[in-house]
């Protein structure tokens, strides 16, 4: 497998709509999700959208680690074609990050319960609820798909920030700043 170039903010490709998706247990399908595992996994990510390594389809895969997400893990998803829908009016800012803006960081307010559909490597349609960070690594990897970045999404760029800046005034101050990439 290969670890894959991840496009950078201002590349083409993070500002389109992706496809869709429709030809499935593909050989060549099968590659490119093991290439962008190898990606994220090499990037230090949580996650990351297919417009990240420069291909135009609706993909995304992420994991969610228990220590961000109140003890509860998700294992490595692969969705393809998702939709989000909220449940409830409820959002939360929090810090994000992201494989395409490297070494910055910003304030993003997102949902906190939502719900998801996606087709897996198979087709098959799944559907799950996710509260916390879990929602808001869903719905920032869905972002890219929409040609979205999670600059956009910030109401405030006042806190739009270098990581290690951020990092190292947190720690001065005796706090723990948790930073993942997501894709």
């Amino acid at each position: 497998m290969s670890v894959l170039p991840i496009a950078r903010m201002g590349a083409e490709v993070l500002k389109l709509r992706a496809a869709e998706v429709t030809e499935f247990k593909t050989p060549a399908l099968q590659r490119f999700v093991s290439d962008m595992v190898d990606t994220m996994v090499d990037a230090n990510g949580v996650g990351l959208a297919a417009p990240q390594v420069s291909q135009s389809q609706r993909i995304v895969i992420f994991f969610v680690p228990a220590a961000r997400n109140e003890g509860v893990e998700f294992p490595l998803t692969v969705m393809i074609n998702p939709v989000i829908t909220p449940l409830d009016g409820a959002q939360e800012e929090a810090f994000e990050a992201c494989l395409s803006v490297p070494g910055l960081t910003g304030r993003v307010m997102r949902f906190t319960h939502i719900k998801y559909s996606y087709q897996d490597i198979a087709g098959t349609t799944v559907a799950r609820e996710a509260k916390g960070f879990h929602a808001r690594v869903v719905q920032h990897e869905c972002d890219h798909l929409d040609g979205i970045l999670y600059p956009q999404r910030m109401a405030n760029m006042s806190s739009l920030a270098f990581t290690d800046v951020i990092a190292a005034e947190a720690k001065a101050k005796g706090e723990q700043l948790e930073l993942d990439e997501e894709g």
